[in-house]
């Protein structure tokens, strides 16, 4: 696992967990960062060349004079996948990251070989009590920024870590303690860029919001040509099961694996789950050698 940067009108940074074969391209959701696929990347990586973006204002990556907005973190990844992966990749997403990937197969099918969306942002019909409270608060400018700010300032980095594992996940107890060590040594590091780190957050919350209600978002559904497997947690309360299962109503050639009892970010709370699901979806890609002719 390689910590690396890239100029991408700014630095951007990215994690090279090695590998060879086809390129696949792994990218975070909201407040999440290239950690979050720490505990499947290497498994991954003996069948693909495996890299994890940070998008522009969370992990590694500063903002720099960029937005942290949908669309402009869905340019930058096009811009990573040309300029740094130089093939067309496979993209694993998740959340707003599975989002972000629906965007890029469908405004750049050429480049784009494969997705994996991981409970990824679509429209939700009806979303989940707390989540509702968050949306709300979102939304009001000035106040967001003031609860936001003050959270991070009052909130110890492992308070604030275990805080965000109760909500993204169905039960804590299962993620790996270094898992969670880690992501508290990334949000220590980050403490020093103060109102940064609200200003990304609340900037790309209202984005997912508004391109999730947007109805032009079923018109990019409708324009990817990649073969796509949604693997989503049976207990996701960010974005509920139904909203998957209406996903690939509208798209019945792509594949959904409903992994019980998990929650919003599978690949940390369940990895051999998670795992089992992407390959034996893979194992139906793979196009068997011919027999040889004696």
């Amino acid at each position: 696992m390689r910590h690396r940067i890239v100029d991408l009108d700014g630095p951007v940074h990215y994690i090279d967990f090695g590998g060879t074969g086809k390129p696949m391209l792994m990218v975070h959701g909201l407040g999440g960062n290239a950690l979050n696929w720490m505990a499947v990347a290497p498994a991954i990586a003996k069948h693909h060349r495996v890299v994890a973006i940070d998008l522009a204002g969370f992990g590694q990556t500063p903002l720099f004079r960029r937005a942290a907005t949908v669309g402009a973190n869905a340019k930058l990844v096009h811009q990573f996948v040309e300029t740094v992966i130089g093939e067309p990749a496979s993209l694993m997403g998740n959340s707003m990251g599975g989002h972000i990937a629906i965007l890029e197969a469908a405004e750049h099918p050429t480049w784009v070989t494969e997705c994996i969306l991981v409970d990824p942002a679509v429209p939700v019909r009806k979303p989940h009590r707390v989540m509702v409270g968050i949306a709300a608060a979102i939304s009001i400018p000035g106040l967001a920024e003031v609860v936001f700010e003050r959270r991070l300032r009052d909130l110890d980095p492992e308070t604030l870590v275990r805080q965000i594992i109760a909500l993204v996940s169905a039960d804590p107890s299962r993620i790996d303690p270094k898992i969670i060590e880690a992501h508290v040594q990334l949000t220590r590091e980050r403490g020093h860029l103060g109102p940064q780190n609200s200003r990304a957050f609340i900037q790309a919350s209202r984005s997912i919001g508004l391109r999730m209600a947007h109805p032009r978002f079923w018109a990019r559904v409708r324009q990817v040509t990649a073969p796509t497997l949604v693997i989503h947690g049976s207990r996701d309360i960010v974005i509920p099961l139904s909203a998957a299962r209406e996903l690939v109503r509208r798209r019945p050639d792509w594949t959904l694996r409903v992994l019980d009892g998990v929650g919003h970010v599978p690949m940390i709370e369940a990895p051999d789950l998670f795992l089992s699901a992407f390959f034996e979806w893979l194992a139906t890609r793979i196009t068997p050698e011919p027999a040889a002719v004696s």
